[in-house]
């Protein structure tokens, strides 16, 4: 089972490296050094969001529709793929839209489009697959172990990329893309040999697939499903929406270089891979909402600190928001994906993944969305970039504070009964008739 956890956190690094760069160094050039509205920035990045409601559709399909015996592993190698093609293509379109607006959009349109296709087709594959493999007794050790290899994946990348880029040329971030896309695909294909169990299950003894429609009522007819579903929007929107802000925020705030503020991702990812160590640690031995409530009062008192420093200017405490950021999103990420696998039923598997993939991607939407918008609104009406930033990152905080609350009304057992009683199948077919 080990070698099957670190080849699921191979997988899960691969699609993580593909974001880091877009994420992160790409949206800083984009709004600092190229001078592109911060909307557009947010819009374009968000694009892949848009794909979201296709994870629940794959995760329910790909329960019932196995390809030569294997249910998940097509649609993560497609995924990989999509996700690598719109890496090696997103600094030409930043270049591109620099110099003619128009067609760096329709461009951008269809490489982050691609690349958002690719997260999605992926990402519900690989935690259906690893919670399928896993068993309920072993999933929060698998989900430590694959975040534990992303966020050190994160760090490298990003230790990597402010190399690269440094000094800072159009060129060498064109040749750093190229370089952590390359080592993507090749960690990805890693972790797919012999990953997946053939299933002796053909694609026509199986049984029946969902809806849309059934699917969606599995998730609003549950009252608790329901409320997580929106408690995964509130909480990861607030978590997620500072990606495209935060180097542009040092940029903006203290005068950081390109290489220093790709280095911020890497503190941060240094801090969230400590709390991932002490989160497994505490398994069995504190209840995963008590953890998640610390990871998200955490992550709050990181966003109060930023918002501190950016009134103050000063740096130190702007560190020390990242690391409260860090801590709390690494302690918050473990327990409410532990939770996330919980809130699941037996044959429905991918179905909720689905689901909670959903709301992700539809969080991350939302985070993007508000931070390029709300940035650019409050600019136009201040005349100070600075505040911006500050407002953006002082909702994010009263996010967490809502979300915090909600988690509270969250039971499994609840959850359970409901998917256990007869009478909730029923009324789910009802709904969709």
């Amino acid at each position: 089972m080990l070698l099957k956890r670190f080849q699921l956190g191979l997988i899960h690094v691969a699609v993580a490296m593909t974001l880091v760069p877009i994420n992160s160094t790409l949206n800083r050039v984009m709004i600092k050094e190229l001078a592109i509205s911060a909307t557009l920035v947010a819009i374009l990045a968000s694009l892949p969001y848009l794909f979201a409601p296709i994870q629940v559709v794959i995760g329910s399909y790909s329960d019932h529709h196995p390809f030569f015996g294997l249910r998940r592993t097509p649609y993560i190698l497609a995924g990989l793929i999509l996700c690598v093609l719109g890496l090696l293509a997103s600094p030409y379109i930043a270049f591109l839209m620099a110099d003619n607006m128009p067609l760096g959009i329709l461009a951008g349109i269809l490489a982050f489009g691609a690349w958002g296709m690719g997260y999605n087709l992926s990402s519900v594959s690989y935690l259906s697959l690893a919670s399928e493999i896993s068993g309920e007794k072993g999933r929060g050790k698998t989900i430590a172990t694959m975040w534990f290899m992303m966020i050190v994946s994160i760090i490298a990348t990003a230790i990597g990329l402010s190399r690269m880029v440094d000094p800072y040329t159009p060129e060498a971030l064109i040749r750093a893309f190229g370089y952590i896309a390359a080592v993507s695909l090749i960690l990805g294909l890693i972790g797919l040999i012999r990953l997946e169990p053939r299933s002796s299950i053909s694609s026509s003894s199986t049984s029946e697939a969902y809806t849309v429609k059934q699917m969606t009522s599995a998730i609003t007819q549950n009252p608790v499903a329901r409320l997580f579903f929106i408690y995964l929007l509130l909480l990861l929107a607030a978590i997620l929406g500072q990606d495209v802000l935060l180097e542009p925020f040092g940029a903006e705030a203290f005068g950081m270089t390109v290489t220093q503020t790709t280095r911020i991702t890497s503190l941060w990812g240094t801090f969230v891979l400590v709390a991932i160590i002490v989160a497994g640690l505490l398994e069995g031995r504190v209840a995963k909402k008590t953890i998640a409530q610390f990871g998200n009062l955490g992550a709050l008192a990181g966003f109060v600190m930023i918002v501190v420093s950016g009134l103050t200017r000063s740096e130190s405490i702007f560190y020390t928001g990242i690391i409260l950021l860090g801590l709390g999103t690494g302690l918050s990420t473990v327990a409410n994906l532990s939770l996330m696998f919980d809130l699941t039923a037996p044959g429905m598997v991918g179905l909720y993944i689905g689901a909670w993939g959903f709301s992700n991607a539809l969080s991350r939407l939302t985070g993007t969305l508000l931070a390029g918008i709300m940035r650019d609104v409050v600019t136009q009406l201040t005349g100070k970039p600075l505040s911006g930033y500050l407002v953006v990152f002082a909702i994010e905080a009263l996010m967490l504070l809502v979300a915090t609350v909600m988690l509270t009304r969250i039971n499994v057992k609840e959850f359970q009964k409901n998917i256990e009683e007869p009478s909730f199948v029923e009324k789910v077919a009802l709904a969709s008739d």
